[in-house]
């Protein structure tokens, strides 16, 4: 009796269940670790700003001495960025520039637009001031002691300028995930090999070995694409065999599911262990999860993805992708959804939950790819995204549907 379809759900909590962080740690460069995992919290050492400083180029005053709008008053001093003044003077204003100290005495800032400058030197104030304003305040940014960038953040453009600015010059970070990844099928045929015109009959181009290989890239695997292993069961099991000697994780499309001409399933069964599950989504049903041990001991995950390649696409951004992170230490895997209004008819939902390639519209709802077929990669790289539509659930136009981008699933 075959087993019933396992909800994606389930599937997605028994993959990251087997997905310990790997060992060991790089030190990365602050300017190198766009996309690496943080392994240890960074606590800011100092407040930033350090001190008190001018939000604005202007002068700094007394509030109270420029109550009036219209104070005319000497100037003291000049205070540039990058050097100390001296305490404010009574009866004075300093020029000031953006980012410089705000000197001891003055409680705010007035914008150069704001003022005059006399023949005589002095400055007319032409505004009445309110204690505090344009003046950013030591620690409004980060306080001494505080946690920045949390252990288990992807660091992205945004964290790498705050590592800076608590001065981390070097960041100790998760290493990179070393994957093996191949193809298995005698239909396929790698671009530039053999010219469209000349493609022997039922072959086909081998077109998800380059998005995987991407999209494995962007998680911040090291990738070793072991090319397209032919459909027979020594050559399946030797290139597993050489793949998990130096890899952690091996990932293969098509060859999982039960025809006789799939020879995944048994080669992995031989050097270790498989777990072939059907997933209820739509694309992307067959999915292999497995070990492949390697001599003495260890092992290396196998994940095998199914060989039709929208299917293919979208169990990676499903499965694989929050399995590769967590593997680098980062928690949050999941992607986040928004709801938006569908602009499209779908009459009747089928009862898996189904994956729909949409984009935006002009008006800011959704737009249905005209053919969902799971062969059909057209769709993925038209779409804006999926539309998360649970099983058997029809949409009218004017539904709200839960929608993940694909600038989510990609990031």
């Amino acid at each position: 009796m075959r087993a019933p379809l396992k909800p994606l759900d389930d599937a997605l909590a028994e993959l990251l269940a087997q997905a310990l962080p790997l060992a060991g740690h790089d030190i990365a460069d602050s300017f190198d670790a766009d996309g690496r995992v943080l392994l240890d919290d960074a606590v800011s050492p100092l407040q930033v700003p350090p001190q008190d400083n001018s939000a604005m180029d202007g002068y700094a005053v007394r509030s109270a001495e420029c109550l009036d709008g219209d104070a005319v008053l000497p100037v003291s001093q000049r205070i540039p960025a990058g050097s100390t003044g001296q305490p404010l003077a009574e009866g004075t204003v300093a020029r000031i520039f953006t980012g410089a100290p705000v000197p001891a005495g003055a409680d705010a800032v007035v914008m150069q637009e704001d003022c005059e400058v006399l023949d005589d030197g002095r400055v007319r104030v032409k505004a009445r001031p309110e204690a505090g304003q344009w003046i950013r305040r030591s620690g409004e940014d980060i306080r001494r002691g505080a946690t920045v960038i949390a252990a288990g953040t992807r660091l992205s453009p945004a964290e790498l300028g705050l590592a800076a600015s608590i001065g981390l010059a070097s960041l100790r970070v998760a290493r990179r995930p070393r994957v093996a990844l191949f193809s298995t099928g005698d239909e396929l045929v790698m671009p530039g090999t053999v010219a469209p015109e000349h493609m022997p009959p039922g072959s086909i181009y081998n077109s998800n070995r380059f998005f995987l290989r991407a999209l494995l890239q962007r998680m911040g695997c090291e990738v070793t694409d072991l090319g397209i292993v032919p459909d027979r069961r020594e050559a399946t099991e030797d290139a597993l065999r050489q793949a998990a000697l130096a890899h952690d994780l091996i990932l293969t499309s098509g060859g999982v599911s039960v025809g006789e001409e799939d020879h995944v399933k048994p080669a992995v069964q031989a050097l270790g262990q498989l777990d072939l599950w059907q997933i209820s989504v739509k694309p992307g049903k067959p999915f292999a999860y497995g070990r492949v041990a390697r001599p003495g001991e260890g092992f290396a995950h196998f994940i095998g993805l199914p060989g039709n390649p929208v299917s293919s696409f979208v169990t990676f951004l499903l499965l694989v992708r929050p399995f590769v992170l967590r593997l680098q230490g980062v928690q949050q895997v999941l992607p986040r959804y928004v709801e938006v209004r569908a602009d499209f008819h779908w009459p009747r939902g089928d009862k898996r939950r189904e994956f729909l390639r949409v984009r935006y519209n002009g008006q800011g709802g959704l737009e249905l790819f005209r053919n969902q077929s799971s062969g059909v990669l057209t769709s993925a790289a038209w779409g804006d995204g999926v539309v998360d539509n649970p099983p058997g659930q029809a949409i009218a136009p004017g539904d709200k549907v839960r929608f993940i981008a694909f600038s989510e699933l990609l990031s």
